[in-house]
């Protein structure tokens, strides 16, 4: 049943209890950083500009006199001078790019177990991706054809580079994703460096006495 304030006023202050205020809970940098890491990776893949990535591939193969073994070791220094200052020279006419630009739109992998070199184009342009690695692969198989002789095996292009339906980045999933466990990371630092209650230089807060406490104390004194 609800007090009128009559009654109400008729309760001493030190018997009224006030309505509790809300406290933020101490964990809350973390969500927090979860959430605006999530916005942050979303709007990124959702804004940023697509890029494609196209790949093409070459093989060593080795003569008939040559160790089949050594086209492994062929393999890893031809895909090292896949991404090389002459190769991209002689590439930048078919790829459309000049040096500078082409270097960061190219790179080779290979594998320690095949003797095959991927060459990878990327461009905001799917068309444009495929030409850069292909380019490139036909650059080092160029390459490789002078000095084939001496060497004893050939670098043959094994694939033909085709523009990618989709494109490699970014993802707006993983996007949210990274963002999400990126914010999460600083809000648990937050909450690791921040002061807690307790600590050295802290000084406890002492409630007040209740209204009327020093009176009571002196009529029991007398």
């Amino acid at each position: 049943m609800t007090e009128s304030p009559e009654q109400q006023s008729a309760v001493p202050g030190r018997w009224r209890r006030r309505r509790p205020a809300f406290v933020r809970p101490s964990w809350w940098p973390l969500p927090a950083g979860v959430l605006l890491g999530a916005a942050c990776g979303f709007s990124y893949g959702m804004l940023a500009q697509p890029e494609y990535a196209a790949t093409s591939y070459a093989m060593v193969t080795a003569g008939k006199d040559v160790d089949p073994a050594a086209a492994l070791g062929y393999a890893q220094s031809y895909g090292r001078l896949a991404t090389s200052d002459a190769t991209l020279t002689y590439a930048k006419g078919a790829a459309g790019e000049p040096v500078r630009e082409l270097r960061t739109h190219v790179r080779s992998e290979t594998s320690p177990d095949s003797p095959m070199i991927t060459v990878t184009g990327t461009s905001a342009d799917r068309d444009r991706a495929a030409d850069i690695a292909n380019a490139v692969t036909e650059a080092v198989v160029v390459s490789s054809g002078h000095v084939s002789k001496d060497t004893g095996v050939k670098l043959i292009k094994f694939s033909h580079a085709v523009p990618p339906v989709d494109p490699a980045s970014p993802s707006t999933p993983l996007g949210t994703a990274v963002g999400a466990g990126a914010g999460g990371l600083v809000g648990g630092l937050v909450l690791l460096v921040r002061p807690r209650p307790g600590r050295r230089g802290v000084t406890p807060q002492v409630p007040a006495p209740a209204q009327g406490g020093a009176a009571d104390e002196r009529e029991l004194v007398r």
